[in-house]
């Protein structure tokens, strides 16, 4: 008999938490995790609201004293509009500058004239939940949120291999 109510209990919970799962509105985009970042004006702004209309999406994680971040992003920004206008591909620039150094941020991009849109992760709530130890850090993620390729640090070349992976991303459609 005690077997039988523990089976029963078993069920009913396993049950349960089958009902809850289905029954839970999406809470993330893709392999895309949830937190909430600050617009360079200061506007909270929820990572699930990343999309790009089903095209392939950047996340690059950056800092301002990150020399190799700046080359990265200096780089892509080069060809960016090529970028855009052949594949669709939208950047997400996101800055893990702490309280010190993130109002520094805004005129920083400015002066760069880098055409992303670029977000704060001050207490660095986006990073860990990413699971980023070091910046620079790029997700590559198809038109449905799945992160198709990530590497971290730059040599220059990434971008080339990184743009050849959107490619292979906008033909498959």
């Amino acid at each position: 008999m005690k077997k039988n109510w523990l089976s029963f209990v078993f069920i009913l919970l396993t049950g349960f938490a089958l009902a809850q799962d289905t029954a839970s509105p999406k809470t993330k985009f893709g392999d895309v995790a949830i937190a909430n970042l600050k617009t360079l004006d200061g506007k909270t702004i929820s990572s699930l609201e990343f999309r790009n209309d089903g095209k392939p999406m950047i996340i690059d994680f950056w800092a301002t004293w990150c020399k190799p971040c700046i080359n990265e992003l200096n780089t892509i920004q080069d060809r960016y509009a090529d970028w855009q206008e052949e594949t669709g591909v939208k950047i997400i620039a996101i800055s893990i500058d702490d309280s010190r150094t993130s109002s520094s941020v805004a005129p920083f991009v400015s002066g760069k004239g880098w055409e992303y849109e670029v977000y704060l992760d001050i207490n660095g709530d986006f990073k860990r939940a990413m699971n980023v130890n070091n910046v620079p850090h790029v997700f590559l993620l198809d038109g449905n949120g799945k992160i198709v390729l990530q590497h971290n640090s730059y040599t220059p070349g990434d971008e080339d291999e990184l743009y050849e992976k959107i490619k292979l991303l906008t033909e498959k459609k």
